[in-house]
């Protein structure tokens, strides 16, 4: 028995499955943002390096840059500094460090 499926059109079945796979995929990369309260305590435990420190990083990377925001999150169990930068040519940087190490994760422009 043949199914009779238009162009662009998928069974119910399969566009139920999908869906259901999305929607679970997307849940488990959402990052957790951290609190002041404890973004604090985690950093008078000596669990994160100061932002003051991972500065140095971004200064020697990006010369003259300046920082436009700043985020402390949780994601699959690290804790990330996310910082949006402002480069001396204009261009804005989403830059990911690892909040423990000072490590960069990831630099991209952000659009």
């Amino acid at each position: 028995m043949f199914s009779h499926t238009l162009p662009g059109q998928w069974p119910r079945k399969r566009r139920a499955i999908l869906i259901a796979l999305l929607c679970v995929c997307s849940l488990s990369s959402v990052a957790d943002d951290i609190s002041q309260d404890e973004a604090l305590r985690l950093r008078q435990q000596g669990e994160i390096l100061s932002f003051a420190s991972l500065l140095k990083t971004l200064e020697q990377r990006y010369p003259q840059g300046r920082v436009l925001e700043v985020e402390l999150e949780r994601d699959d169990g690290l804790l990330i500094y996310e910082i949006e930068l402002l480069t001396r040519d204009q261009v804005v940087r989403e830059i990911e460090m690892d909040a423990r190490t000072g490590d960069i994760l990831d630099d991209e422009r952000d659009d």
